[in-house]
């Protein structure tokens, strides 16, 4: 009897030990999975609050492209942080897929924030032939954060639930990702506008949508620098080259439209490399006229030949392009 009790405790023993560093082992790997799902959920955090901020940099305007161009940077700095944070994480076995795609996310925003800061300033440009391309390219990097955001919710975000689940390890907050802001920043035009890119806007975003029935279209009335009108050719004009010579553009909406994001166009050549410049009116009404100012934004060729150039760009939908644009022949002198 004394061997037999001796043995049923021997073998109670055993089990309770086996049990208890079973229990152990259990609650080691649950305590891993929380901490695991806890450290994601913070860069995560961190992560959203570094793309609102690149998107508010981005809107802020009225600061020069190599200031914006530093500030993205810098949130891209921030955002290479995050993914270095993520990358020192040693995830359980269950999550390593959640793992990967969290690392697949991350490297997706800070890539495209760094592409973005490249093509600044250009998209700032006040050549349309440099900003137009730029803008387009900056949407298309937005499509990055669309990315980011599916691969994390979808493959990151629902595997880390799955594990949970499947271990019945409840009470546990999943965080979100918030990468893209708004979807208006995967088109151009609305990138056009919230950049504050004056040479882009205009260029439709859809080329295939119907105008609306009846008449569309400009035409120009009249160019003026200062207090002096333009004469078209053959006539010449003598200019005076200010510190920042600007044209006033005087043209008319001679459909029965309204138009939007009409864009008027100054192009000097003839001397030196062309310069382009333009400016975008966000409205124009049938019939009625408008006066933009155009700055040229840098020094024009002195004392050499050119031709000026004016033109109201078509707008969908226009049919007759005869009267859109003006040719001026001109020399820049210092008075």
């Amino acid at each position: 009897m004394r061997r037999g009790v001796a043995v049923g405790v021997g073998l109670l023993f055993v089990v309770v030990l086996v049990f208890g560093i079973k229990g152990c082992l259990n609650s080691r790997q649950e305590q891993a999975l929380k901490d695991y799902n806890r450290d994601v959920a913070a860069i995560v955090q961190d992560a959203n609050g570094n793309a609102s901020s690149f998107f508010d940099t981005l809107a802020q305007g009225g600061g020069s492209s190599t200031d914006v161009q530093s500030q993205i940077n810098q949130l891209r700095v921030a955002a290479a942080g995050q993914t270095k944070r993520a990358k020192a994480l040693d995830p359980p076995g269950a999550m390593k897929p959640a793992h990967r795609n969290l690392l697949l996310a991350l490297g997706l925003i800070q890539e495209s924030m760094g592409k973005v800061a490249e093509k600044l300033p250009s998209a700032l440009s006040t050549d349309t032939a440099t900003a137009e391309p730029a803008v387009k390219s900056i949407a298309g990097e937005m499509q990055a954060f669309t990315a980011a955001d599916v691969v994390y919710n979808r493959r990151t975000a629902a595997l880390i639930k799955q594990v949970l689940d499947d271990k019945d390890i409840g009470g546990q907050t999943i965080q979100k990702s918030e990468f893209l802001q708004n979807l208006g920043w995967l088109t151009p035009s609305t990138v056009a506008k919230r950049i504050n890119a004056q040479a882009a806007r205009g260029t439709p975003d859809n080329a295939s949508a119907e105008p609306a029935p009846g008449l569309h279209g400009h035409g120009i009335i009249a160019v003026s620098v200062g207090d002096q009108t333009l004469q078209p050719r053959p006539a010449a004009n003598r200019i005076v080259a200010s510190s920042n010579v600007t044209f006033n553009v005087k043209f008319q909406n001679q459909g029965d439209n309204p138009e939007t994001d009409v864009r008027v166009r100054i192009r000097i050549r003839g001397a030196g490399d062309p310069i382009t410049v333009q400016k975008t009116v966000d409205q124009t009404l049938p019939k009625a006229e408008t006066t933009v100012a155009v700055p040229l934004g840098q020094a024009p060729p002195l004392s050499a030949a050119v031709t000026i150039t004016a033109e109201v760009l078509p707008v969908p939908g226009e049919k007759n392009t005869t009267n859109n644009s003006q040719d001026f022949s001109a020399l820049f002198t210092r008075s």
